[in-house]
């Protein structure tokens, strides 16, 4: 038997009921950095870098306010929503040259929602023959650059991409 070990998520496994709570609330109260992963903020959503990404520059566009349908949002937020995702498009073109990306929501645990009670958008770069994507071998995926590396590259380019 092969064993994958994985020590960083014991930290998620084990914490307090509070480390438990809905993780884009405590990430929209903490203070943006490579710790917390939030690399922008907007009037109505912030940017993030996925913790257990597809690939290298999985992101997500979350909404500050707590809710899991679209029809919560004002049409500002949902304006602001695609305005954002429009943005993380070219800033991910330009970090990592991708040949295409996956965009979207899984709206619903069923639809295959991770934190299916605050609504989010992904923006995961694509390239062809990539594994990464879908979990092929083991559910193992290879990620070929650290979280603090992409949040680097990710920050900057989002402050100099138009």
């Amino acid at each position: 038997m092969n064993h994958i070990w994985t020590p960083w998520r014991m930290k998620y496994i084990q914490g307090d009921a509070a480390e438990r709570a809905c993780a884009f609330c405590l990430a929209a109260e903490r203070e943006d950095g490579q710790e917390n992963l939030v690399f922008h903020r907007g009037e109505n959503l912030f940017m993030i870098l996925n913790r257990y990404p597809y690939t290298s520059g999985h992101m997500m566009c979350v909404p500050f306010l707590h809710v899991s349908k679209l029809d919560d949002l004002t049409s500002e937020a949902r304006c602001e929503l695609m305005e954002l995702v429009a943005k993380a498009v070219r800033v991910l073109s330009d970090v990592y040259k991708p040949e295409g990306f996956n965009v979207g929501m899984n709206l619903g645990s069923v639809a295959g929602a991770g934190i299916a009670d605050h609504l989010h958008m992904h923006i995961v770069p694509r390239w062809g023959g990539d594994t990464s994507f879908i979990s092929i071998l083991s559910g193992t995926r290879v990620v070929p650059e650290s979280l603090e590396v992409t949040y680097q590259k990710v920050k900057e380019a989002w402050e100099r991409v138009d």
